[in-house]
């Protein structure tokens, strides 16, 4: 896949393609539907296919203090996105000055001048250009002055209501991982490099991987069933991750996001990992000794061999 880092002053762009519009944070299910259907179309039309996103979110430029934290790393979105099959993602840099540009001067310029799209497909709440204020009817209104058409593809719902990435952070938030899976249509993920602990962990026996996340937004406090890819050996290690202060060992900690993986134990401080998270185990809690908090670290290592051994057995 393509990425074009400033289409707005680019000349290497897909042009007479089909493509849509979006932060496409998380990428999850109704974005992925979105994406494929771009895809999809382009290929039975012979066409390149595109997306164009935003960075950074434009809530961080115009409203700092009401910005989400954002679900993916840049370099995760472009990953997720070039493996559905798009040919070409264009980020726009979002700044004050371009937050102005009427939706008129968006579509004109940028659709239709520069891309010479031939179909706009987008969600159904589609909304650009300065302050919101163009949506579907605007942009059909204006494709058809400039050679584009624009559709709206149909919502993917979770439990009754449209899937979000507001609702995903809400459940990640609450430390509801197998919500947020479902919704994402995959495990999600921290990448980060992993740092030089306090060596805690090997002083009560459980040598764990400290994470320094990438990420805006880690998963609640608490115990969880993870997976650990690790960059230098190339695959994935079954693990289990405690988020939080550590409550039985210090007082006003700071967060930490620690790993122990099973059956390993190379260092692999400074190296580049990702951490998937697959279903949560249980709150972070103080014990009130550091014996008891050990036997529950066990106990949490068993629930996290018979998870991957009940996954295996495919139960």
């Amino acid at each position: 896949m393509q990425v074009i880092r400033d289409p707005m002053r680019s000349s290497d762009l897909p042009r007479g393609g089909v493509g849509t519009i979006g932060n496409f944070d998380g990428v999850h299910l109704g974005h992925r539907r979105i994406l494929e259907t771009v895809v999809a179309r382009a290929g039975e039309i012979g066409r390149p296919s595109f997306a164009i996103t935003f960075e950074p979110h434009p809530m961080a430029v115009l409203r700092p203090d009401r910005a989400p934290r954002r679900l993916q790393t840049l370099r995760q979105k472009e990953e997720v996105i070039a493996a559905i099959g798009l040919d070409a993602l264009l980020v726009i840099p979002f700044t004050r000055d371009f937050s102005l540009i009427e939706p008129e001067e968006f579509a004109r310029t940028l659709l239709g001048e520069r891309l010479h799209a031939s179909e706009i497909l987008v969600g159904a709440h589609f909304a650009f250009g300065r302050g919101k204020r163009g949506d579907l009817a605007l942009l059909s209104r204006l494709g058809a002055e400039c050679g584009f058409t624009a559709e709206a593809v149909e919502e993917v719902f979770h439990e009754g209501e449209p899937v979000s990435s507001s609702r995903i952070r809400r459940a990640l938030e609450r430390g509801a991982i197998g919500e947020a899976n479902a919704m994402l249509g995959r495990a999600y993920e921290l990448e980060g490099l992993v740092s030089r602990g306090d060596r805690l962990g090997h002083r009560i026996g459980v040598p764990t991987i400290n994470l320094e996340p990438e990420n805006e937004l880690a998963p609640a406090d608490g115990v969880y069933v993870t997976e650990i890819e690790i960059r230098s050996f190339d695959r994935r290690f079954e693990s289990v991750t405690n988020i939080g202060r550590r409550p039985t060992l210090y007082e006003d900690y700071t967060t930490t996001v620690e790993t122990f993986v099973l059956d390993f134990s190379s260092d692999v401080y400074g190296d580049r990992v990702r951490l998937f998270f697959l279903e949560r185990l249980r709150e972070e809690r103080k014990f009130p000794s550091v014996m008891e908090l050990k036997e529950q670290i066990q106990r949490d290592i068993g629930d996290s061999r018979a998870y991957f051994d009940r996954r295996r057995e495919g139960r």
